[in-house]
């Protein structure tokens, strides 16, 4: 398997965080090791996986929420339509 790109992990992380959604809260390194084993240590490592959380977070796909720790959520429905 050759190194995915940013934007492949980013997908990835990005269906892990929806299909989590209300039933666990993930934080970064929760989708870093998740995408490790995923892609493979080989190919995927903490730099790659930032990037790509950078990516979701900048995007608008993702947001941090905190309650307790820094979780990488889904937006909320009230700022996806504003």
């Amino acid at each position: 398997m050759s190194t995915p790109e940013i934007e492949e992990v980013a997908e990835a992380m990005l269906e892990l965080v929806t299909v989590t959604k209300g039933k666990k809260n993930l934080k970064a390194m929760d989708l870093t090791k998740a995408m490790i084993e995923k892609f493979g240590d080989e190919n995927v490592d903490k730099k790659l996986c930032k990037k790509a959380i950078r990516s979701l977070i900048d995007s608008g796909r993702c947001v941090y929420s905190y309650f307790g720790g820094s979780y990488i959520t889904l937006p909320s429905e009230e700022t996806q339509e504003g």
